[in-house]
């Protein structure tokens, strides 16, 4: 049962043989919202951005998660065969951060194990540089947005200051109001979405870091390829 109409029953019980319309008025979230000013502008702004930031990063770094099993044992078998050729295409098959490490480290086969491994590392920093694509933006908004929303509350509170001053001993509540709805709203929807954007930046990062352990764990197994003796 609707609890408003509850609050309507028990109110109209009250007042004997009299009937009174009662009106409920409910808070819309739009109109709510629209109370917060101009503030809320940017904040819809890095909502937005944050979210896709979030969903972007999200698929890609699930998909590098599924990672072939059988990747390095070929490898290690066209290595062993003398199958460079093959080794190459079946890197460049596979659209993986690791398949682009590999590959750059196969290619440098016949060089000292110093430079390949430098090769590989450097392969690896522009890697870990895409996969983090987004992420310093998001810090900027988890660590941004509640300061923008401060910025309404202070926006806010001078507009209600400026309108008790204006209205002398004849304030009433209504006046204030508007400068009130602005602190708490700006105030709510920047620490929300800072929030959001925190903990969508510590996941990500986490998710990296998998991703980075796998990179460094792969390279490693390559390296260990090139350092065993030949068949």
């Amino acid at each position: 049962m609707n609890p408003f109409l509850l609050m309507q029953a028990a109110q109209t019980a009250v007042v004997d043989g009299v009937e009174e319309e009662i009106v409920v008025e409910s808070i819309k979230l739009f109109d709510l919202m629209l109370k917060g000013g101009w503030i809320m502008i940017p904040l819809g702004l890095l909502s937005v951005i944050s979210v896709i930031i979030f969903i972007e990063r999200f698929l890609l770094l699930r998909r590098l998660s599924r990672e072939d099993l059988n990747f390095m044992n070929r490898i290690k078998d066209y290595i062993h065969d003398g199958k460079i050729d093959s080794a190459l295409a079946l890197c460049q098959s596979n659209e993986h951060p690791i398949s682009r490490m590999i590959e750059k480290g196969v290619t440098r086969i016949g060089r000292p194990l110093q430079d390949v491994s430098t090769a590989i590392e450097n392969v690896g920093n522009l890697e870990v540089s895409r996969l983090e694509k987004g992420l310093p933006m998001l810090a900027t908004i988890a660590g941004g947005a509640p300061m923008i929303g401060f910025l309404g509350t202070v926006i806010g509170m001078i507009k209600s200051f400026w309108e008790m001053s204006n209205a002398g001993n004849n304030i009433m509540v209504d006046q204030l109001a508007g400068g009130i709805y602005t602190a708490l709203v700006t105030t709510v929807t920047g620490l929300i979405v800072g929030i959001i954007a925190y903990f969508a930046y510590n996941y990500l990062v986490t998710r990296v870091g998998k991703v980075v352990f796998n990179m460094e764990a792969r390279t490693m197994e390559f390296m260990d390829i090139l350092n065993e003796p030949a068949r």
